[in-house]
């Protein structure tokens, strides 16, 4: 199993013109710099707000995490809002147990209003 089987994906827009990147599959060591790369992409770069939306990811260790909070530090860097889907209950768990889900902004979907 390679590295686009274990996590997909894909960018879109929301309704308020946020930009989407959803995951789907596992975030861990051997995907997190798939992340990276899509998150230092040109066109994403631009973009006034960015949603990484966890509700398709069914897996993430602690180097899935720091990637996540890379993602954050990055935006914010960048002068962009940042905020995160809840993800299956074991990411959700991950984020709880870390206390990293205390500090990462949330919306309810992509396409929904804060949570």
């Amino acid at each position: 199993m390679g590295v686009n089987d274990q996590l997909r994906i894909e960018l879109r827009h929301d309704a308020s013109g946020r930009a989407v990147v959803a995951l789907a599959g596992e975030l861990d060591m051997a995907s997190a710099e798939t992340l990276q790369q899509a998150l230092d992409a040109q066109e994403l770069s631009a973009e006034p707000a960015v949603v990484l939306d966890l509700q398709q990811l069914q897996f993430i260790d602690s180097t899935g995490l720091r990637a996540v909070l890379a993602a954050l530090e990055r935006c914010r860097g960048r002068g962009q809002e940042f905020a995160i889907t809840p993800g299956s209950p074991q990411v959700q768990r991950l984020l709880s147990i870390t206390g990293v889900g205390e500090h990462l902004p949330t919306v309810a979907a992509a396409d929904g209003m804060p949570a």
